[in-house]
């Protein structure tokens, strides 16, 4: 893709985004688009959103379990950026309409004390690194038509990054075990579906390493303050208005949102 192509690709995201009106894949009109080119359109909205009086306040690994790999048909990772009016209090509630075609699924978020710069950071250096950690809902949303999207569609559309919710912050220690924590999904009251930590590369702390060193790529660090939505333990659901959505995680707590 040539310059002038990306940019076109970034601003027809950029419109869907803002006019909640999914677009056809990216992939059918630049055939050409590879995981360089997608990076560099995610690249472009998320300068244009900085620049105007956005503040980057975190990270999002996606595609880390199998079965989130499985609903997209993908073999690896990816990632996006989390925009601090992307996040949501605990418990408020979201109109569904600020969103395309909204999922939520359960995660664990990474908040560092200490900078991670790749590459060759291991998950040793993200524990010494990571001050707290807490139960979160991630919405994720697709600009795409239908979720009709290969990877390099999801990663120009910023890793169908939507919006977060994240619960109370809990000082991490080696006393927890994120592989073997639970997270139980549910919508209005029943549980519809359940994970392991391990489902995320694992060990989620994976992801956040997997992050850093991917980061590297572009001469980009995750700072101190910031934090990190490691991976969905479990398949994404989707909602509509009316919904109520909470995950538990084993040793972490309760966060829950309800859409309008």
């Amino acid at each position: 893709m040539t310059g002038v192509d990306i940019n076109r690709a970034a601003e027809l995201l950029y419109q869907a985004h803002q006019a909640r009106v999914p677009i056809n894949p990216l992939t059918e009109r630049y055939p050409g688009m590879d995981l360089a080119a997608a990076y560099a359109v995610q690249q472009v909205n998320l300068r244009r959103r900085l620049t105007a009086g956005a503040v980057l306040v975190g990270h999002k690994v996606g595609l880390t379990s199998k079965p989130m790999q499985d609903l997209l048909g993908v073999g690896e990772p990816d990632f996006g950026y989390i925009l601090g009016d992307m996040v949501l209090g605990n418990g408020s509630a979201v109109p569904a309409a600020a969103f395309c075609a909204p999922r939520v699924e359960p995660e664990v978020a990474f908040l560092l004390r200490k900078p991670l710069r790749g590459p060759g950071v291991t998950v040793d250096d993200v524990r010494a690194a990571t001050e707290a950690v807490a139960p979160a809902l991630e919405v994720v949303d697709s600009r795409i038509a239908d979720w009709k999207l290969t990877l390099a569609d999801t990663v120009a559309d910023n890793a169908s990054s939507g919006a977060v919710v994240l619960g109370d912050w809990v000082p991490y220690s080696d006393d927890i075990d994120l592989p073997t924590a639970g997270a139980s999904l549910r919508l209005n009251d029943t549980e519809i579906d359940s994970g392991l930590g391990s489902a995320v590369m694992g060990d989620p702390a994976v992801a956040v390493a997997w992050l850093a060193n991917a980061l590297a790529g572009f001469g980009t660090e995750i700072l101190p303050g910031q934090f990190v939505m490691s991976g969905s333990f479990t398949s994404a659901a989707f909602v509509h208005p009316g919904d109520e959505t909470a995950t538990t995680i084993t040793g972490l707590g309760t966060v829950s949102l309800t859409f309008e």
